[in-house]
């Protein structure tokens, strides 16, 4: 059985999740997605033009995990413009920067804490989505409204349904 992935830091949330042919209706086209961390490799690697092994610092996995991350977001991202398909952006391993809901831990062997992350965490899905996040609660800075969190969706995503600002991890 393989191990499951470690979650990968994000360090910025996009602007927009969904790009597609200008002309060419929805409905008409296929679709790929591109996870949170391999925009956020492709971010690092060729936007801000750092080295894989400082960008994998940056987002806690191993050098070789970045390499294979951005390569896959690579070929999607080319996939996509040669080929005239929708680009949707979501989910993945990962845990925004400054959400404190990261597993720590260290040790040797097997799924006990390999990798810069120490989390214990390689291959698979991060909740019973199969996407990134641990189970818990997004929960209102301003007014400490709870919500539970949704795996895959970083709570600094959300609104509060009460006062309307972000919210944080609980």
């Amino acid at each position: 059985m393989p191990r499951p992935w470690c979650q990968r830091q994000v360090g910025f949330t996009p602007g927009a999740t969904y790009f597609k042919p200008a002309g060419t209706p929805l409905r008409a086209l296929e679709e790929i997605v591109l996870t949170l961390d391999e925009l956020e490799a492709l971010r690092l690697a060729d936007f801000n033009g750092l080295y894989q092994e400082q960008a994998a610092e940056q987002m806690k996995i191993s050098r070789a995990t970045f390499a294979r991350i951005v390569e896959s977001a690579r070929k999607k991202v080319a996939d996509a413009l040669l080929h005239g398909k929708a680009l949707r952006i979501e989910g993945g391993p990962v845990v925004m920067k400054g959400d404190e809901s990261m597993p720590a831990g260290q040790g040797q062997g097997r799924g006990m804490g390999r990798g810069p992350c120490g989390c214990g965490m390689r291959r698979g899905g991060g909740g019973p989505s199969g996407r990134g996040g641990a189970p818990g609660e997004c929960v209102c800075p301003n007014c400490g409204e709870r919500v539970p969190h949704v795996p895959g969706e970083p709570c600094n995503q959300k609104v509060c349904p009460k006062c309307g600002s972000r919210m944080t991890r609980a």
